[in-house]
């Protein structure tokens, strides 16, 4: 068999959090941290540089990019979750539109950092996945997935 007619090498193998890391910061795009088989990206939310991580891939032999959108019950007093989640589902709606599913909604609370028995705020999470071929799939669909709104605005 000559080498045009054998199939990829690199065809069925698993993309490590090494590879995805290395290709996100050749593609001039910031990592935030990795977990797992997850590479999140970092997004600038704020003019003093903060950080936040709203858009992420999963490595492995399931790629996928994913996105957490939010709402924060300090920006809604009064509403309930049920109605938080409710307003994360239509931000959500730009990556449902485009082919993200909903993987899973939770709720997360925010610490005082000095006190951390006292809860500063609630979030309602949504997160939603892509399932991609490949990295260079992964790189193009997450450049779309970081400039999404991830959060409900006031």
């Amino acid at each position: 068999m000559n080498r045009a007619s054998e199939p990829d090498a690199r065809a069925g193998l698993v993309t490590t959090v090494a590879e995805t890391k290395k290709a996100v910061v050749a593609a001039g795009l910031e990592v935030y941290r990795a977990r797992g088989e997850v590479v999140h990206l970092a997004d600038r939310v704020r003019e003093n540089l903060m950080m936040d991580a709203g858009a992420f891939i999963r490595s492995g032999a399931a790629m996928a990019v994913g996105v957490v959108v939010r709402a924060q019950s300090s920006d809604f007093p009064g509403e309930d979750e049920a109605q938080l989640f409710a307003r994360a589902r239509a931000v959500a709606a730009n990556a449902v539109a485009v082919g993200y599913h909903e993987k899973a909604a939770q709720l997360h609370t925010v610490a005082d950092p000095g006190d951390p028995a006292r809860v500063l705020d609630t979030w309602c999470e949504l997160s939603l996945e892509k399932p991609v071929a490949d990295l260079a799939a992964a790189i193009d669909e997450v450049r779309r997935a970081v400039a999404f709104d991830k959060a409900v605005p006031r």
